[in-house]
């Protein structure tokens, strides 16, 4: 019962947090050279952020099992690979409409663009070596290997601007680097916290989810044992004695 009135007042703080973030974004001034189209990056921002969150605890759970081979551990890891890829999904298609906005394409090699899009492939075939492998221990300790391999694309993706000479603007976040007015900062920290609570949210309710496909799992294996007096056969016609 506790939990689920914890899980309950963390979803209605996920809503809240959704809409002071939608507020904020449409009260928030327009930018003079992108117009309308800049609010894009209230969504585009807190998006990748999510990514980069739900990879690197998806790394952190892939180590925590490889040490103590409890199976949480794995089901954490699968959880938030799962949303990490909903959310880069979400960042390169609202990347995607941005850029046609700025640009006046949907789409260009630009390199962070196309590391982007590649980790996004990469973690979707994580997702898909979690469902091809049977065996819970087999799959964990494999996916695993390749959640901790993963987050090394982290590295290229975020220090692409900066490495190569790219359409795409610099990292957000760098003090150096941020040209926003201040109700505009404002609104893209109050964004970035409004999906960090969601992402929570959503990690939770994954997780459980996960764990009563476990549970069923686990009953279904059981249910489908051998039952007792199996190994009695009826007599035949003709058999001695």
């Amino acid at each position: 019962m506790t939990s689920r009135i914890r899980s309950h007042w963390l979803d209605v703080a996920a809503a809240v947090a959704v809409i002071v973030g939608f507020v904020f974004a449409v009260a928030s001034p327009r930018i003079a050279t992108q117009g309308d189209a800049a609010r894009m990056l209230f969504v585009h921002v807190p998006s990748i952020w999510l990514a980069y969150l739900s990879f690197t605890v998806t790394f952190i759970a892939s180590v925590a099992y490889l040490f103590t081979r409890k199976l949480h551990w794995d089901l954490i890891a699968g959880s938030s690979g799962e949303i990490g890829v909903a959310f880069t999904s979400v960042a390169v298609i609202g990347g995607m409409i941005w850029g046609k906005a700025t640009w006046n394409v949907y789409w260009t090699w630009d390199a962070r663009l196309t590391l982007t899009a590649i980790m996004l492939f990469v973690y979707i075939g994580y997702l898909a070596l979690r469902r091809a492998i049977p065996d819970p221990e087999a799959r964990a300790r494999r996916s695993a290997v390749l959640g901790i391999v993963g987050l090394v694309q982290l590295i290229p993706v975020h220090f692409s601007v900066t490495w190569w000479r790219t359409l795409h603007q610099t990292n957000t976040f760098r003090p150096r680097d941020i040209q926003m007015d201040g109700p505009i900062l404002a609104a893209l920290l109050v964004s970035v916290g409004a999906f960090t609570v969601v992402y929570v949210a959503l990690l939770r309710h994954r997780y459980e989810l996960a764990r009563l496909e476990v549970e069923a799992l686990e009953g279904a294996v059981a249910v489908s044992g051998p039952v007792a007096g199996d190994a009695v056969t009826a007599p035949t016609i003709g058999s001695g004695g």
